[in-house]
């Protein structure tokens, strides 16, 4: 089951504590997404000021996600559960 950024970004809003740290490939790329309160930020390249913009490409595919207690801290993260599927996700 593939699940997408919209439906984390509403997740996100509804758990305010945690930070999800997204690993994609989108366009034969790895891409490093973080979500907080709704909102999506690229880590590995820019983000668009629009927010109404996507911030993968509609074929892109999520490969895992990390589920972070907040204020997440890059150096340190206080990780509640790694290396999630989406299928573990959804779970």
């Amino acid at each position: 089951m593939s699940i997408n950024i919209q439906v984390l970004e509403t997740y996100s809003q509804q758990h305010p504590q945690e930070v999800l740290i997204v690993t994609a490939k989108d366009n034969d790329e790895e891409v490093y997404i973080m979500i907080f309160k709704g909102f999506s930020s690229n880590l590995s390249g820019s983000t668009a000021f629009d927010p109404d913009l996507p911030i993968l490409s509609p074929n892109a595919q999520i490969i895992k996600l990390d589920r972070v207690y907040s204020p997440y801290n890059p150096n340190n993260p206080q990780y509640i559960q790694k290396d999630l599927t989406s299928f573990e996700f959804l779970d």
